[in-house]
């Protein structure tokens, strides 16, 4: 890594009433510790490890809003009851002694059920046309009433986590997830406000989620909206073939209230519209920031060999350098980079970053047996 790589890396950087000490963001990875939903002193110490260790903003694990339908897993953390945020209070003051900031991703499923376990929600499945993949059938439209109300969680879930004293929130909109979902005409065949043939109408559901939440927490608290074009049920999905159809697409969710876009792509080196910038081209999030005038987050497969998806299916990972990602970031492509894998698997990876050290911790699939 070159000097002037590095120094970008260390840079602090302010959004509204967030400021954080470094460029490096805890991407949000879904762990399994939370038993009826309740994060406990595990989880707690797992994300005030990272806090110590020069980590800049920690976007914590999906987190269900209060809908029954919205989780996938019995131990995935929610962000509502008294249990539940008592256990999300403890993690936020054990960040905040370590000098951390963090922000909860707040998440509903949708329609997306995981893979690999068999759990059967309260409720019935949301999802906007009752499909999970395209032509597959998992139960009914959601109704006006429960699009409201899971409008109105977002925005429930937004102030508690204000109150709770979390530096930022994050909302996930990606992944093929409930509010992907809504963007994607495979799964989005409504007619309504929420339809629609294109990508500006079929955004109307999450900019509505955004100004839920943006009515929660107030003009100065900074909102991050994660986003992607692939999707778990569909890898080579594109919300947005052209930059004007990704402006379509992005300036509802920026006008709504959306202060930064965490744009999450499978390889971040890999340039979003080769046809048009070629070479090194903008990557998703240079786009995004290019387009929007908003700061954007980069994602996807930092620091470790392979790509992500597989690692999750059983491929282990080895380190590798960080040179093409500080590249872009130097040339302030996007403002922050997120890093999934080698925080699983090193708390320390920020803090050796930051010195121009590589770690020597590589990642296998077991790791996500315990919280390290």
């Amino acid at each position: 890594m070159t000097s002037s790589s590095l120094a970008s890396l260390a840079v602090p950087f302010t959004v509204k009433s967030l400021t954080v000490k470094n460029r490096i963001v805890m991407a949000p990875m879904t762990r399994f510790f939370s038993p009826q939903g309740v994060p406990r002193d595990n989880v707690a110490d797992y994300y005030r490890r990272r806090a110590a260790a020069e980590v800049g903003l920690i976007l914590s694990e999906g987190t269900v809003v209060d809908r029954p339908g919205a989780p996938n897993h019995p131990d995935i953390p929610h962000f509502h009851g008294d249990a539940a945020l008592a256990g999300w209070q403890a993690v936020i003051d054990a960040v905040h002694a370590a000098g951390g900031k963090m922000g909860p991703q707040i998440w509903h499923v949708g329609a997306k059920r995981d893979d690999v376990v068999t759990y059967d929600p309260p409720g019935p499945i949301d999802s906007p046309s009752g499909l999970s993949s395209p032509d597959k059938v998992v139960g009914e439209p959601m109704t006006d009433e429960a699009i409201a109300d899971t409008i109105a969680s977002f925005g429930r879930a937004a102030a508690d986590a204000r109150r709770l004293g979390f530096d930022t929130v994050e909302i996930h909109g990606a992944h093929g997830y409930l509010i992907d979902e809504f963007f994607w005409s495979a799964t989005n065949h409504r007619t309504d406000q929420f339809g629609g043939a294109t990508i500006k109408e079929r955004a109307r559901f999450a900019a509505e989620v955004v100004k839920s939440v943006r009515r929660a927490v107030g003009d100065d608290f900074p909102i991050i909206l994660r986003l992607s074009q692939w999707k778990q049920q569909d890898y080579s999905a594109r919300l947005a073939e052209s930059p004007d159809a990704m402006l379509d697409w992005l300036t509802p969710l920026v006008d709504a209230g959306a202060d930064m876009l965490h744009c999450s792509q499978r390889r971040i080196w890999e340039p979003e519209v080769p046809e048009i910038d070629g070479g090194e081209g903008l990557n998703f999030a240079g786009w995004a920031k290019k387009l929007t005038g908003v700061p954007t987050i980069s994602v996807g497969s930092i620091g470790l060999s392979g790509e992500f998806m597989a690692a999750m299916f059983g491929e282990s990972s080895k380190p590798t350098g960080l040179d093409a990602v500080l590249r872009r970031l130097d040339r302030e492509e996007f403002d922050l980079v997120a890093v999934g894998r080698p925080l699983i698997a090193d708390a320390s990876w920020a803090a050796k970053a930051l010195r121009g050290e590589q770690s020597d911790i590589g990642f296998s699939p077991a790791m996500l047996g315990e919280l390290i």
